[in-house]
């Protein structure tokens, strides 16, 4: 596969991330949707781990195998979701913790670094204090007229804090019926 092939298919993954995080909101904000959330059992926290692994999967091909100088801010999501993934995964492993106690604070601050860094590349002569060599107003990607690196990590974050938050519902329903 072409870097713009694979640059598609996660742009689109990303879509599939959004479309995940205005699922998650409907179904929190409407009753119906509410008790339906506790027949999802530990998917919501499967469905987070995956796109949090996807996400570091995707930020590694562009950096590693297509050579994209990753910027500052850049840098900064990665640290946000590296660990994320790892947290998330180490939950799939060991149920019964707290999960989104540490994976929301991760998810939320990845979010808002993207939420910035895809302002900057909306409106460049703003400047920023990302470095000459990789700037943070480049696009290295841009697909479908709107869709750059930091707006698939802002759709991975987001997402996963959609996800988090239906766990801990889900969670602590599943909780309250069997008494603990």
């Amino acid at each position: 596969m072409s870097v713009n092939q694979v640059a598609t298919f996660l742009s689109l993954l990303a879509l599939v991330a959004v479309a995940i995080t205005l699922g998650s909101g409907i179904a929190l904000a409407t009753p119906t949707g509410r008790s339906r959330l506790t027949d999802l059992g530990d998917a919501p926290l499967r469905m987070a781990a995956a796109v949090a692994t996807t996400s570091v999967l995707g930020s590694l091909y562009f950096s590693e195998v297509a050579g994209f100088r990753p910027c500052e801010l850049c840098w900064y999501q990665r640290i946000a979701m590296y660990p994320l993934a790892l947290i998330l995964v180490v939950a799939m492993v060991r149920p019964g913790s707290d999960v989104a106690r540490f994976a929301l604070p991760l998810s939320v601050s990845g979010a808002a670094v993207s939420i910035y860094h895809y302002q900057l590349q909306l409106f460049p002569d703003q400047g920023s204090s990302c470095e000459p060599g990789a700037s943070c107003a480049f696009r290295w990607v841009h697909k479908f007229g709107f869709i750059s690196i930091p707006l698939m990590a802002l759709a991975g974050f987001t997402a996963v804090t959609a996800l988090m938050v239906v766990h801990s519902r889900t969670a602590r329903a599943d909780d309250r019926e069997t008494g603990q």
